[in-house]
């Protein structure tokens, strides 16, 4: 999963040029990014759709903003487009929504014919690759391992759904997207385990982190920026 992670990430220099862009309402903002991506977290949490959709979602749009330049009139539709991609391709048939529901729901005024058009671009731009590997799946195996080496009666100190809620509020935030996925996985998990003071997990917790090639080096800003952000 390391050697794949880089195949399908958004481009970090496009997402910088987000972040410093000024929000004159002419042109995409970090800002606008995030406001867009809480709309998002908003559809998956109204349909019941899993962390996985949702983060496949937020990947199909950073990735197609940090290569396109979008005017924010048409980012409802880009967004709306990458977040039935990611369900169409995550969630069982049964549970996906109509096109139309969607865009009823979200209150916007283009067509489903639209959306189709911008589904097709938004695959093309994205080289058809709509199975990357996401913080998520890095979250569930970081999880399933160190569980492992927890008893009984502490496995529910370290709640998977509060590990879900921290990544999805990360999500929600530009900055988090230009890590490497399973540094932000990474991260997360030693913040709640530092927090919990499960100081038993310690061994697994230094296994992970030389797994990770590039953990050491960049895990104490990343822990510091999401400990900062989950206390605003």
């Amino acid at each position: 999963m390391l050697e794949q992670e880089l195949r399908a990430q958004p481009r970090a220099a496009g997402l910088r040029l987000l972040e410093a862009a000024h929000d004159t309402g002419l042109r995409m903002t970090a800002r606008l990014r995030d406001f867009q991506v809480k709309d998002l977290l908003s559809l998956t949490q109204f349909f019941g759709f899993r962390t996985e959709t949702f983060s496949l979602a937020v990947n199909f749009l950073d990735r197609f903003l940090s290569k396109m330049k979008v005017q924010p009139k048409h980012l409802g539709c880009v967004g709306l487009s990458c977040f039935y991609l990611a369900v169409k391709a995550s969630e069982e048939e049964r549970n996906v929504p109509f096109a139309t529901d969607l865009i009823r729901l979200s209150q916007y005024r283009f067509t489903v014919s639209d959306m189709m058009r911008m589904e097709k671009i938004i695959l093309e731009k994205l080289c058809w690759k709509v199975k990357p590997i996401t913080a998520f799946q890095f979250l569930q195996l970081y999880h399933s391992f160190i569980h492992e080496n927890l008893s009984c009666e502490r496995r529910k100190c370290l709640n998977f759904e509060r590990l879900e809620t921290q990544l999805k509020a990360c999500h929600c935030r530009i900055m988090f997207s230009k890590a490497k996925p399973s540094v932000l996985a990474l991260s997360i998990m030693a913040l709640e385990i530092e927090e919990q003071k499960l100081l038993e997990l310690t061994e697994a917790l230094e296994f992970l982190q030389l797994h990770s090639k590039e953990y050491n080096e960049r895990r104490r800003p990343s822990c510091d920026l999401i400990n900062r952000h989950m206390n605003m």
